[in-house]
């Protein structure tokens, strides 16, 4: 595998008679052609599209799914797209689309109501038989109903507010009957997605490669776009980097247009060559240390409350990462809806944290560390290798840890028995935690038992036999994705902010960008609301 290198374009001589405001102005007049070198650090997994949310599958589908809406990055409003319009009942029960005419899927099949229909029938409901998992964004579904060609309406068990906004998000790219009826183990392969979007799938090479082509009859972008053709692009080629030295090396030698996963530390060095630094917003729940409960270490409040008095955020922010990386105030991102500054619950104070370890029963042994009824206060985490400089975030918090008298060990993120491991809270009591979305239902997605179930709840995804269970929390949490009333909702939002660190379930550290790089001449870059990159509008000033 081999990155091309780009060649410099040839400098030519201006006539005196062109002014400079006609080469500014041709600078931007966007160009057709050329492909798009984009190094990702990691492989895609499956690209059924509710698991989107995984930011290398997110940063394909986002090329080669529509959704019937868009959500404004800068405002946050919904806007159409595929969906000329749409109808909200009172209770939020009952959403009715009018599909844009003409839409077809890259196979030749219509994108048509019957085609939306049974998108959100398995994204509502899943399918047992395929083994597709219910989308964590479609709450309280309950079916559809074909009114027409053009017609589509979707009802709920119960009022779903967060829907309108859920169907314009990666998790909601509607792919075509041909994909839906493959097995859920199929769609790990790219070749296998048909969508709508402004690129198709030409090849892959699992694991290390993929090719995308500009589809040449594409012309619906978001309504409100001035560009509705086909993409400025011929193609993108994503290739996977792993190492970090080897796509910053790559982007500024020439040889990759676009990066993903630039860590803080590279920052300068990449703006001191003149590229370009993008950190858009994941919006949604901080990356944070959440807990497992259900482990007697950490089950006493106090213990919690006191790992959070002995965190150091600022010291975390400032050791590791750049003014990109926020520090947490609270549960949720200062960017994202509902949220309430909670600074004054997130302080840092060691000689508290050690007076409530002392409350709760640990003393400290001839080693330092602490113990109760002869059991260490030794807590186990395995690092996320998402997340930027997870593992160096979670040894310094090992360090600030140690000072109060509780060992961390930070094990391996790729290590064989993580996946079962960190399902199983006596196993795993410590887990770091972050995930994007531009609405207050992301809360839920992250916590509640039945969604992401980061507490390890009696009854989530685990098979262990727990008995954890938080039950007002969980009501909140419904009380979210069910409120009808936006004032109602918000204060949900608000109560469960107030009471996740009231519990100190959860010890949120920064808010989290997705940190890309580009090099100058690429133009156009966008992002949806949380951060996964669009290229239907980039173009090649070379």
């Amino acid at each position: 595998m081999t990155l091309r290198k780009h060649l410099l374009a040839p400098v030519f001589a201006l006539a005196a008679a062109v002014s400079l405001s006609a080469i500014a102005a041709a600078a931007d007049t966007p160009v057709q052609g050329g492909t798009l070198v984009y190094l990702e650090q990691q492989a895609h997994t499956n690209l059924y599209p509710p698991a989107g949310g995984f930011y290398p599958n997110g940063g394909i589908l986002n090329q080669i799914t529509d959704k019937l809406t868009y959500q404004n990055p800068q405002t946050l409003e919904i806007e159409p797209w595929l969906a000329q319009s749409w109808e909200v009942n009172a209770d939020a029960t009952q959403y009715t689309f009018k599909l844009r005419p003409g839409v077809t899927f890259s196979d030749g099949s219509p994108l048509d109501a019957a085609a939306v229909a049974k998108n959100f029938d398995i994204f509502g409901l899943g399918d047992k038989t395929l083994k597709y998992p219910v989308s964590e964004v479609v709450n309280n579904y309950d079916r559809s109903e074909v009114i027409d060609p053009l017609t589509v309406k979707f009802y709920f068990k119960k009022p779903s507010p967060g829907f309108l906004q859920g169907t314009a998000v990666i998790g909601s790219g509607l792919v075509s009957l041909k994909t839906l009826a493959l097995p859920f183990d199929q769609l790990g392969d790219a070749t296998k997605i048909i969508g709508s979007g402004p690129f198709v799938v030409a090849s892959e090479t699992l694991g290390k490669e993929l090719t995308l082509k500009a589809r040449p009859d594409y012309n619906w972008g978001p309504a409100k776009f001035e560009h509705q053709g086909r993409a400025y692009l011929d193609g993108i080629k994503y290739i996977v980097t792993g190492e970090d030295s080897v796509r910053i090396g790559a982007l500024l030698a020439g040889q990759a247009d676009f990066i993903r996963q630039v860590q803080a530390y590279d920052e300068p060095q990449v703006e001191g060559q003149g590229f370009k630094i993008y950190a858009p917003s994941t919006r949604g729940v901080n990356n944070s240390i959440v807990f497992r409960p259900d482990n007697q270490l950490v089950a006493d409040v106090r213990v919690r409350k006191a790992l959070s008095l002995a965190t150091n955020r600022k010291e975390i922010v400032s050791t590791l990462f750049s003014k990109n990386y926020p520090v947490a105030t609270s549960v949720i991102a200062s960017t994202a809806i509902g949220y309430k500054d909670h600074s004054a619950d997130l302080g840092f104070d060691l000689d508290k944290a050690r007076q409530l370890l002392d409350e709760a029963g640990y003393v400290a042994g001839p080693d330092g560390t602490r113990a109760k009824d002869g059991k260490k206060l030794v807590l186990t985490a395995y690092e996320s290798l998402p997340q930027p400089q997870n593992r160096a975030t979670l040894q310094l918090i090992a360090q600030q840890w140690a000072k109060v008298g509780v060992k961390l060990n930070v094990l391996a993120g790729d290590a064989g028995s993580r996946t079962v491991d960190d399902l199983d809270p006596q196993k795993t009591s410590v887990s770091p935690a972050m995930v994007g979305r531009a609405d207050p239902d992301v809360i839920k997605s992250q916590f509640y038992p039945k969604n992401r179930d980061a507490l390890r709840q009696k009854g989530g995804g685990s098979d262990k036999i727990q008995s954890f269970v938080d039950d007002k929390l969980n009501g909140i949490l419904e009380e979210i994705a069910s409120q009808p009333d936006k004032q109602k909702r918000l204060q949900a939002v608000a109560d469960a902010q107030a009471y996740l660190l009231e519990q100190a379930y959860a010890i949120p550290i920064f808010e989290e960008p997705q940190a890309f790089a580009g090099a100058p001449y690429v133009k156009g870059i966008a992002f949806e609301a949380v951060g996964r990159p669009s290229f239907y509008n980039v173009w090649l000033a070379k």
